[in-house]
């Protein structure tokens, strides 16, 4: 097999007999992790591949590129050996062979984003067992959505996370010390009563998460209104709780956010991502584009990091070209 990065120019080889991870691979170990996989399970083989990779999802924002060149080079092999799959099935089968050749647990909610359910069509994902999905419609053409990156230099987030995840584990076990239950069964009563008893970091961590869950099904329910002003609340509302609930925003991001809304045409702007950085999502007329990259001058003035902006559009999920 010979691979091509074609926005990097980097060249790497391997063989169908040997695919094993190796660092210096890199971006090649995605294929890799495919090929491996998917040949096992339908008992194909290659004499020989070339393999060129390429794209425009920015690296290191937290966008799902992992789960993009993943799902592209299992959607390639299907093609290229005619297999049966659905693509649903497809977008489980790439993450798990993902997380059979890293020998880690790999998120499935990014796989299953990239099969969508249609042209402008958003994807309700319920990780629930077994893993369900429905499509939701998008807010009429006349809404794009663009994301801005703060260009924050990257830090490790996985320290903090994990923190975050603990501190919601705990405030569970607490309530529910013998329950199978997990906090999207948890009301704000409930965690109204634990004042006092936890520290209050530790309930604000919960309390965003159940207001979340709240919010995802009040949004799903905006959209199949083509409610724009109140899918734009539901938003707004959530990157204040990431900011003052689950403190995973950053001044940067937060500055973003709050001058993107005063532009007129702009419904609704929030932090994407891992957090502490990286990219804010933003819903805006196509008329507001040029006043809201006007208002980036001053970002850069202030914090020293030119901001970047990505248009993009909402499509049908991966496909062969």
């Amino acid at each position: 097999m010979r691979f091509f990065a074609a926005d990097l120019g980097e060249r790497k080889r391997a063989t169908a007999s040997s695919l094993k991870y190796k660092r210096e691979d890199r971006w090649a170990n995605h294929f890799k992790s495919q090929y491996e996989y998917l040949s096992k399970i339908f008992d194909f083989q290659g004499k020989g591949i070339n393999v060129t990779i390429g794209g425009n999802i920015p690296p290191g924002l937290g966008l799902g590129i992992t789960a993009a060149i993943n799902l592209a080079s299992a959607t390639a092999l299907r093609a290229l050996f005619g297999l049966s799959i659905k693509n649903d099935e497809l977008a489980e089968l790439a993450c798990k062979a993902q997380s059979n050749f890293l020998d880690k647990s790999v998120p499935i909610f990014d796989y299953l984003a990239g099969a969508s359910l249609g042209s402008r069509s958003l994807s309700l994902i319920d990780l629930r067992s077994p893993p369900r999905r429905r499509a939701v419609q998008f807010l009429e053409d006349e809404w794009n959505l663009v994301l801005t990156d703060s260009k924050v230099p990257r830090v490790s987030t996985e320290a903090e996370l994990k923190q975050r995840n603990d501190d919601c584990r705990k405030c569970l076990a607490h309530m529910s010390p013998r329950s199978n239950k997990t906090l999207r069964d948890i009301k704000l009563a409930d965690l109204d009563e634990l004042m006092g008893t936890l520290p209050e970091s530790m309930r604000r961590r919960c309390i965003h998460v159940v207001e979340e869950t709240a919010r995802v099904l009040e949004a799903e329910d905006a959209l199949a209104r083509q409610d724009a002003a109140s899918f734009g609340r539901i938003l707004n509302k959530s990157h204040g709780s990431l900011r003052n609930h689950y403190e995973i925003s950053c001044p940067e991001v937060d500055w973003l956010v709050k001058r993107s809304l005063e532009v007129d045409g702009v419904l609704c702007s929030r932090m994407t991502g891992p957090g502490f950085g990286g990219c804010i999502a933003s819903v805006m007329k196509k008329s507001a584009l040029e006043e809201y990259k006007k208002r980036l001058d001053e970002y850069e003035r202030i914090f020293g990091f030119k901001a970047g902006i990505f248009e993009t559009g909402i499509n049908g999920g991966f496909h062969l070209l």
